[in-house]
């Protein structure tokens, strides 16, 4: 499964390659030499937090409108404006109102260029892409769009793919800025400077899943401690039993070290295993996943969609010091259609968060997140998850609405 332009209901579960800017390249085809398009997300979220006495009550809209050419000569470009509303009172932290007595929901109002970028692809084997873009690599662990929040993490970059065979991938990145989701009036929401070199190669052996390797290597002059290099690989495939029975399988590992400006030396593990069954219309997993810490660094994923993973309430967008231990479970049931031929979802999650590093116990986390198709183009959402504080951060509650529209 690839993630293209949102987060899926399997955001976490693994994904099978890489992914292109999220607006997908017209077809020869096409009749039309320009294709307007548009999306519109409006987002009711609300948050509580213990250690906060106010809560959080953020209505926002997105709105995204793009342009994109058809291929002519095996070359094509997109545009893409994005702008984030306000609708309703300012009861929250969008990390630059000043709004600090409420907790935050990082959505600021904004009106800015999201995408635009040119496209080369001469022939089925290569695929070059220059400017500002999405970049959704794997399972997005390492590398995101975060596509969760209104405004998109964007790239501005150069890619470039080659499929030497059938089944086999080489993805090359170089980035220059990363456009983060804060916007560009938060000090940390521009990184400037950046000198990002992504290198990812795959495999696919039939029948078995897709392997993968790759390294990371991130300099970053605006947020020097978060500089490393990341070596790694990982697999993940499925396997069709008899009795309509599927048996899931996603396994990484991955060390990191420091690069570039950081200013400490740093060497830390990633481990990752997650089994799973379906059968009929429910898939379950269990997962354990490691990130080290040694108490006074840890591993950390500075450019991936990490709302994807280790709990919804966001409690660990940063790795503690001590490091964590994520052992979760994850049910999705296809409950059948409700307004359209399209399966409505439910998804159900759980976490027990530890410390890799002295073995104290952080939390758990149990979560709901309902989806349901109203048209071929309107989704509809709810969200809900709660963070049981034991000895990190505090108790915390979550609920989004959500209506979604593609044009």
């Amino acid at each position: 499964m690839v993630l293209i332009g949102s987060v899926t209901p399997w955001s976490s579960a693994a994904a099978q390659g890489t992914s292109a800017p999220s607006a997908p390249a017209v077809s020869p085809a096409s009749p039309d030499p320009i294709t307007p398009y548009l999306h519109a997300r409006y987002r009711l979220e609300t948050v509580d937090q213990a250690d906060i006495a106010q809560s959080a009550t953020a209505s926002t809209l997105r709105l995204r409108a793009g342009l994109r050419t058809a291929v002519w000569n095996g070359l094509s470009a997109l545009v893409e404006g994005e702008a984030v509303v306000r609708l309703g009172p300012r009861d929250y932290n969008d990390t630059v109102n000043g709004r600090t007595a409420y907790p935050a929901v990082p959505d600021p109002t904004d009106v800015l260029l999201n995408q635009a970028y040119v496209r080369w692809q001469p022939a089925r084997e290569l695929d070059v892409v220059a400017g500002r873009q999405t970049v959704n690599l794997d399972n997005q662990r390492w590398v995101g769009s975060v596509d969760w929040r209104q405004n998109d993490q964007t790239l501005d970059a150069v890619r470039v793919g080659i499929a030497p065979a059938a089944g086999a991938r080489i993805d090359y990145v170089h980035s220059w800025r990363v456009n983060r989701v804060f916007g560009p009036d938060s000090p940390q929401g521009i990184w400037r400077d950046s000198n990002i070199h992504l290198l990812r190669g795959s495999a696919t052996v039939p029948t078995a899943g897709t392997l993968t390797a790759y390294g990371y290597w991130l300099d970053l002059p605006a947020a020097p401690a978060l500089s490393s290099r990341t070596l790694g690989v990982r697999f993940a495939g499925d396997h069709a039993m008899d009795g309509g029975v599927k048996l899931y399988m996603a396994g990484e590992y991955a060390h990191q070290r420091s690069h570039g400006a950081n200013p400490r030396r740093i060497g830390h593990d990633y481990w990752l295993i997650e089994p799973g069954l379906g059968v009929g219309p429910v898939v379950a997993r269990v997962g354990y996943e490691r990130l080290e810490g040694d108490g006074t660094t840890a591993l950390q994923t500075p450019l991936a969609t990490l709302h994807a993973f280790n709990g919804w309430t966001d409690r660990f967008l940063t790795t503690p010091a001590d490091g964590l231990r994520d052992l979760y479970g994850d049910l999705q049931w296809r409950l059948g259609p409700v307004f359209t031929d399209a399966p409505a979802t439910l998804r159900l999650q759980w976490h027990d968060f530890n410390a890799t590093h002295g073995g104290r116990n952080y939390g758990r986390e149990a979560g709901a997140w309902l989806t349901v198709p109203v048209t071929r183009r309107i989704t509809t959402s709810f969200k809900l998850s709660h963070y049981d504080a034991q000895r990190f951060a505090s108790d915390t509650t979550k609920a989004w609405l959500s209506i979604e529209a593609r044009y």
